[in-house]
């Protein structure tokens, strides 16, 4: 009777012993059951004037993209957040030492914690459950790729940084209400984010500010703002964008070396232009059409272009003089020409030749007998002693002759003419020459000075 007494009481401690030791002992405890909607209605304090504090905590994982042209920060971030419920607790002791259970969100009140600069909803589902510990303390840990609203400067692209804003407070809460505080300070935050950032293949994370406020605008509301500074890696967009722009500038130098005779250097020269004008479509599909300031990279693409024009103005000018000079230079080789004829005849003493050959005759007969250093009117008037003395001997070629003298004529006003511009055949050619060395020599200083201005402001940027 006494063993079997001593047995059932052994049995009944072993019983006991293993009671209370699973997670539901400590719900049924607490009870907390799907029926039991005290702990998710309102906010769990026992006395209305007393806020609820919770503590909040951002952590920088990624930064997924930074879109310039819409202006907008997607970052993939961890947020955390820890509050007091007063109607939680529990001895651990009592339950085989179970100080923390894991529940469903619905369980349980959360806070109302939205992000202000968000512009799009996140498409990752919530985390579905939450912890609380056996002091009361509820954790909430969640994932987002949050996609929000940034105001860029891009002056100083694509040597830029950044500085882009996450503001979490409440919706409905006052201050009265609820607290928010930030769980670690911008020293710890930025350290924590560094080590475990991934995805730094453009920006470098260089800080996060964290700094909370009182927002008035919403209603006496806690908020806290996290500023997140970022400098991009500009080594892509110095490859593919400013480096061939600054090549069509070395490729439009070099063209001062080809031949301005003909048209292959106006060609070369429209055809690095228009490889300009298509990096500048470029850009503008990268940088957003709202700006304060012309950024520094826009300045650069329009000062090369406007040398770039200027050189295609002053390539037109040259062969538009050149182009001139060459009806006076014809007209110097056909007078050349013809001295060399009637020299050619009075060496060998054929004068009578020149009366056989009919319409020859004239302009050997006006060249001939004349020194090298008479003014054209001066051969003017000895071409017609000339004639008038033939057309006494040979009234049968008068019609002739006077059709001589009025192209003779023509051909010494057009000497005339080509004395009073130039002096000499070939003037145009050589101010041409002048010009093209003076604009070459004027180019190439302004496109040094040009870029070491943009470079110098990039680089105190």
């Amino acid at each position: 009777m006494y063993i079997g007494f001593l047995l059932l009481l052994f049995l009944s401690d072993g019983v006991s012993s293993q009671s209370g030791c699973s997670y539901q002992d400590v719900l049924n405890y607490l009870n907390l059951t799907k029926t039991n909607e005290l702990y998710t209605m309102t906010r769990p304090v026992k006395n209305h004037t007393q806020p609820t504090v919770v503590e909040l905590d951002v952590t920088l994982y990624a930064i997924l993209d930074v879109i310039e042209i819409d202006q907008r920060f997607v970052p993939y971030i961890w947020v955390e957040m820890y509050w007091k419920n007063e109607y939680i607790s529990w001895e651990s002791d009592e339950f085989c030492g179970i100080d923390q259970v894991t529940l469903p969100v619905e369980a349980l009140w959360m806070p109302d914690i939205s992000i202000n600069e968000m512009t799009e909803k996140d498409k990752a589902p919530p985390s579905p459950y939450l912890s609380i510990n056996s002091y009361g303390e509820v954790h909430v840990k969640n994932d987002q790729v949050m996609v929000s609203s940034c105001k860029m400067q891009i002056y100083n692209f694509p040597f830029d940084t950044q500085n882009c804003s996450l503001t979490f407070s409440s919706v409905m809460h006052s201050d009265k209400e609820l607290q928010l505080q930030p769980l670690g300070g911008s020293k710890f935050t930025t350290e924590w984010s560094k080590m475990v950032m991934q995805g730094e293949d453009e920006w470098l994370l260089v800080n996060v500010a964290v700094e909370p406020f009182k927002s008035y605008v919403q209603g006496d509301r806690d908020c806290i703002k996290y500023t997140f500074t970022m400098k991009r890696r500009p080594v892509l967009y110095v490859v593919n964008f400013l480096l061939p722009i600054l090549f069509f500038l070395c490729l439009d130098l070099a063209s001062f070396l080809l031949s301005d005779s003909g048209g292959e250097k106006l060609g070369f020269k429209v055809t690095v232009l228009l490889a300009v004008t298509v990096m500048q479509l470029i850009l503008n599909d990268i940088l957003p059409s709202t700006s304060n300031r012309i950024p520094l990279i826009a300045s650069y693409c329009i000062g090369i272009f406007a040398l770039m024009l200027l050189s295609v103005l002053e390539t037109i000018l040259v062969m538009y003089l050149m182009g001139k000079d060459s009806p006076s230079q014809e007209e110097a080789d056909a007078g050349h020409s013809l001295s060399e004829d009637c020299g050619d005849k009075q060496d060998r003493g054929n004068s009578h030749n020149c009366d056989r050959e009919g319409n020859k005759w004239t302009r050997c007969s006006c060249l001939c007998d004349v020194s090298g250093g008479d003014t054209p009117s001066e051969l003017l008037s000895v071409a017609k002693e000339g004639s008038s003395s033939k057309l006494t001997g040979e009234s049968h070629g008068s019609e002739s002759l006077s059709e001589e003298l009025r192209e003779l004529q023509k051909s010494l006003a057009l000497l005339l003419s080509s004395k009073e511009e130039g002096g000499k055949p070939g003037y145009w050619t050589r101010v041409a020459k002048r010009i093209n060395t003076a604009f070459f020599i004027f180019y190439a200083t302004a496109a040094c000075v040009f870029l070491a201005t943009i470079f110098i402001n990039w680089s105190l940027a």
